[in-house]
C-alpha cells in the first residue's frame, strides 16, 4: 500500500510502532465482534495483527494528519467474488469508537476507492456488514454501493452464522 492522503488523514502501511493504537481500538467490544472478530487480548495480540492481517498489500494504517495517532484500518481483502465484474476485491475497515460520527471512515473508504478504481485498475469493489452493524452500513451507504444480496454466513473467528449484506460499487458506478 503507498502512502495515500486525505483532507484530514493519512493512509499508510503499519508499522510495529502502532501497535498500542491499535490495541486501543481493537480490544474495545464495540469494535471487532460487529465486524466478525474477538476483541484484542493484549498489545501483543495487535502487535501480531500488525505483523499478519495488516501487513497485506493492500493494507492500510488510518492515521490522523493533526497527531500522527492511528484511528483505525482499512483497505482490500484480497477477497474476490467470481460472479462480480474482474478484478475485484473486497473493502473492510474498522475506527475507534472515541472517532465515530466524524465522517473519517467514508473519507478513508473514498480514498482507497479511488486507488483501487485508478491505480490497482479494480472493476468493482465489493463491501458488506453483518445484521446490526449499522456504522458499517452507513460508511457503504455514504459510498454509493448498491446492495446486491444478504446470505448466511459462518463467521469463522467467531464461530457463529449471521446475515451478511453484500453490497458493489462498480467502476462505471462510481466514475458518476
Amino acid at each position: 500500500m503507498q502512502r495515500l492522503e486525505t483532507e484530514r488523514l493519512i493512509l499508510r502501511p503499519f508499522k510495529d510502532e502502532d501497535a498500542a493504537d491499535v490495541y486501543e481500538y481493537a480490544r474495545d467490544p464495540r469494535v471487532g465482534p460487529p465486524a466478525g472478530w474477538p476483541p484484542h487480548r493484549d498489545q501483543d495480540e495487535s502487535l501480531q495483527i500488525i505483523r499478519t492481517v495488516f501487513a497485506a498489500p493492500g493494507v492500510a494504517a488510518v492515521v490522523l494528519k493533526e497527531n500522527g495517532k492511528v484511528i483505525g484500518s482499512a483497505g482490500f481483502t484480497d477477497r474476490h467474488k467470481v460472479e462480480q465484474p474482474a478484478p475485484n476485491d473486497e473493502l473492510g475497515y474498522a475506527m475507534n469508537p472515541a472517532f465515530w460520527g466524524r465522517g473519517l471512515m467514508p473519507e478513508a473508504a473514498r480514498e482507497l476507492l479511488r486507488y483501487g478504481f485508478e491505480t490497482l485498475g479494480l472493476a468493482a469493489v465489493c463491501c458488506s456488514y453483518y445484521d446490526d452493524n449499522n456504522k458499517s452500513r452507513r460508511v457503504i451507504e455514504k459510498c454509493g454501493f448498491t446492495y446486491t444480496e444478504s446470505i448466511r454466513s459462518q463467521v469463522e473467528l467467531l464461530n457463529e452464522v449471521r446475515t451478511e449484506h453484500c453490497y458493489l460499487l462498480t467502476k462505471k458506478e462510481w466514475k458518476k
